[in-house]
């Protein structure tokens, strides 16, 4: 998937993009404060031209603007043209897209990433969700859903861009604002409290994330190796633990881009053979629309894309046309594919009494080796979003560890102490090279198994700990940062713009028509939590 990505300004700190996929520069494990990272680009003098690759996942915290910034995955080239200012020494960045183009970005660019990032592990859990409501119901509940995940990614274009038009008229100087991640829409609009719930949301969703890829992948390696789940989640998440950390994000890159190529062909393979062998017949009519609101947090969980939403509000410079464009036809390919995989899998389960799991029914089909494609297709789901989630949560407690030493200074003057006082020691035991190469990746090493040692242990211990991890990325963590936070942010910015503004009366009548909208979406996401609530009191207390 080729598109342009965002541009890094030479006087700011990159402003960082939200949730699933990591830059690919030399940007990992710097410091914010009081300097600037180096320049992940190389330049030729004489042309004065430079060119950038994006790659993976990531989510920052910079601590010298006291602010935590996401990025995500954005894959693509971007040609950037450098060039001095008649009237000043500093370099003005100017960016351009490939396509010599007035405009920034692409519409199928910005489809393209969210259709990538859209269709992931969450596709997995669905099935096993939606049948005992049956696939008219769930299939209603798939449409409602994706109208108020649209909504809500409407409104985060909208605040976005609001914002992005108040830090150009406070200081045009400054050029392109850049990408403003969910935390510092939540922060500038809401105030502190609202950037740290959503910080913390932020670290649930990500843990939770992460124990449903571990728990999910041992059981599909279980299946093709006949190796304990247990044993098989380590080994799995292990192996792309090594590669992100040993790899480095080039390397994790190349292998991130083969296997989501390769996914979203074998969804499509799959399908097709499946409609085409008559996968779907024999879908009931009717169905049990009392088991519709246990559907919605893994329907959520697969259909999410709103951590894009600040990078392609960057990514068309702003325009809202394109944005709202770009969301309905990017969120359009995600619901129809995950409507047409609940119906193959649901037409299944209906003809095998007692398998709990429509998937594994996928699996024991014969036809035309499809069984093989779906498992293929579910460790490739797996391993994808595995791949972003922990390349953006390993660098976000990067970014924390960094904090720290920046806080506590007294820290590393004792640790440059104790490096004299056992010099000698370390010369006997660990070779210089081995020291250096650990004092320059022990930070990243410890992020990493900051990220990954939780998950592990509680998919370890917990049960189908899949489906309850989903149920809790969707049914709280994702509800909350990308459902009652934007239209709370829409409210106050919307009010705030109202007080002391030209045209004040039209403003107010735009606000008055606006409320009963904010508040049903609101209240929409409340309900969705409240039934979560509801629905884990009644597992804890039968």
């Amino acid at each position: 998937m080729q598109v342009v990505g965002p541009a890094f300004f030479p006087d700011t700190w990159l402003s960082a993009m939200e949730a699933k996929v990591i830059f690919s520069s030399h940007l990992i494990g710097h410091r914010c404060k009081n300097q600037y990272p180096p320049r992940p680009w190389a330049w030729n003098r004489q042309e004065g031209s430079a060119s950038i690759c994006f790659k993976a996942i990531s989510y920052y915290g910079c601590s010298g603007h006291e602010q935590h910034q996401k990025r995500t995955p954005v894959t693509g080239k971007l040609k950037l043209f450098i060039t001095k200012p008649k009237k000043s020494s500093s370099m003005q960045l100017r960016e351009e897209s490939i396509e010599a183009s007035d405009k920034k970005g692409t519409v199928l660019g910005a489809v393209s990433l969210i259709i990538g990032t859209s269709i992931g592990s969450g596709i997995l859990a669905l099935p096993k969700r939606t049948s005992p409501a049956g696939f008219v119901p769930s299939a209603v509940s798939i449409i409602v859903c994706w109208i108020f995940l649209l909504v809500e990614a409407l409104l985060l274009a909208e605040i976005n861009v609001g914002l992005m038009r108040r830090r150009r008229e406070k200081g045009r100087e400054q050029g392109d604002p850049g990408v403003i991640s969910i935390r510092t829409m939540a922060q500038e609009t809401l105030g502190e409290w609202g950037g740290t719930l959503a910080t913390v949301s932020y670290i649930f969703l990500a843990y939770t994330s992460m124990v449903a890829y571990t728990s999910k992948s041992g059981e599909i390696l279980y299946h093709l190796i006949n190796l304990p789940t247990t044993i098989s989640g380590i080994f799995f998440t292990s192996l792309f633990t090594i590669l992100i950390s040993i790899g480095g994000t080039q390397a994790t890159d190349q292998v991130n881009q083969w296997l989501t190529s390769s996914m979203i062909g074998l969804l499509v393979a799959i399908e097709v053979l499946a409609v085409l062998s008559g996968g779907w017949s024999g879908l009931e009519a009717s169905g049990n629309w009392g088991k519709v609101p246990s559907t919605i947090p893994v329907i959520i969980f697969s259909l999410v894309y709103h951590d894009l939403a600040p990078v392609i509000c960057a990514y068309l410079d702003g325009d809202l046309t394109r944005i709202r464009v770009s969301f309905i036809l990017g969120s359009l390919v995600p619901l129809f594919s995950l409507l047409i995989w609940d119906a193959i899998a649901l037409g299944l389960s209906t003809k095998a009494d007692g398998v709990l799991d429509p998937v594994d029914l996928l699996i024991r089909v014969e036809w035309s080796g499809i069984s093989v494609m779906v498992e293929a297709f579910s460790l490739l789901a797996v391993g994808t979003s595995l791949i972003g989630t922990l390349l953006g949560f390993s660098q976000f407690f990067v970014e924390q560890l960094n904090n720290l030493s920046w806080h506590h200074p007294s820290t590393k003057i004792h640790k440059s102490e104790g490096n004299e006082m056992s010099s000698d020691l370390k010369d006997e035991i660990m070779p210089y090279s081995l020291r250096k190469w650990w004092s320059s990746n022990k930070l990243s090493f410890t992020a990493t198994a900051m990220a990954v040692a939780p998950p592990l242990f509680v998919s370890s211990t917990v049960p189908d700990a899949f489906y309850t991890a989903t149920d809790i990325a969707g049914g709280y963590c994702m509800t909350l940062l990308y459902g009652i936070l934007p239209p709370a942010m829409a409210w106050v910015m919307r009010s705030s713009s109202c007080i002391g503004s030209r045209g004040e009366g039209s403003k107010q009548k735009i606000l008055y028509h606006a409320k009963p909208a904010l508040l049903g979406v609101g209240l929409f996401a409340c309900v969705i939590i409240l039934e979560q609530i509801l629905q884990d009191f009644l597992v804890l207390n039968p």
